[in-house]
């Protein structure tokens, strides 16, 4: 018997999951959530990256590091769970390989960006597209209010300015993006982080997705 409140990964038409957000949209721990319900194997990013303080206290170089740190590791798992055949079957992962060029185009200068381009374009090949994003959007003073309850070292807190420029460039990312459909939801009125509820009606609207961009707000049919 199937126990009460659990969907199953087979009932959803996606098996490559890929959730996204700015920093404190929830991404992992929805994926954790969303992995549990519907009995899902769940891929999280790996490690912390050793270059990251230095990026924040704006050290020369510092920030091509931190971003080819993330590119080759994220690359890195991307190719194993593809030789391991495991999108096969239902995955939920807490990021979309492509959206590294949101922090790549936000924090590198014209020499950097040229050399990350290359680098990307070539690794990008090896990677999949997921069947579906999920995309959690949220203004900057939600995610900001978010961000502050964290245990964050004060050398890795995020300036507000930045902040705001991330989630301009996610939203402007993902208004262009069309590797792979698209559902983004309003993360200020839904709580899928916490809420049960609010769970399975993002799972009722994922399994209703038919287009290539949707739009998820609480309380509407959008």
């Amino acid at each position: 018997m199937i126990p009460s409140g659990l969907i199953l990964g087979a009932s959803l038409q996606f098996r490559h999951i890929a959730i996204e957000g700015p920093i404190g949209a929830g991404k992992t721990t929805l994926a954790t959530r969303l992995g549990a319900r519907l009995d899902a194997s769940v891929v999280l990013e790996e490690g912390e990256n050793p270059f990251l303080a230095d990026f924040y206290a704006d050290r020369p170089g510092a920030a091509l590091q931190a971003q080819l740190f993330y590119l080759l590791n994220r690359h890195r798992q991307q190719v194993l769970l593809r030789q391991a055949d495991l999108f096969r079957q239902t995955t939920v992962c807490d990021y979309l390989f492509d959206k590294d060029k949101i922090f790549a185009y936000l924090n590198l200068d014209d020499n950097e960006l040229f050399i990350y381009q290359r680098l990307f374009d070539l690794l990008s090949r090896d990677v999949p597209a997921p069947d579906l994003v999920v995309y959690l959007q949220a203004s900057p003073e939600v995610l900001f209010s978010r961000i502050q309850k964290r245990a964050i070292p004060m050398e890795l807190q995020i300036p507000d300015a930045y902040l705001r420029a991330l989630c301009d460039g996610y939203n402007e990312f993902f208004y262009h993006y069309d590797r792979a459909p698209v559902l983004t939801v309003n993360a200020e009125h839904l709580n899928p982080l916490e809420s049960d509820a609010d769970l399975a009606l993002l799972i009722e609207r994922m399994e209703s997705m038919r287009g290539r961009k949707e739009f998820f707000v609480k309380g509407t049919s959008l």
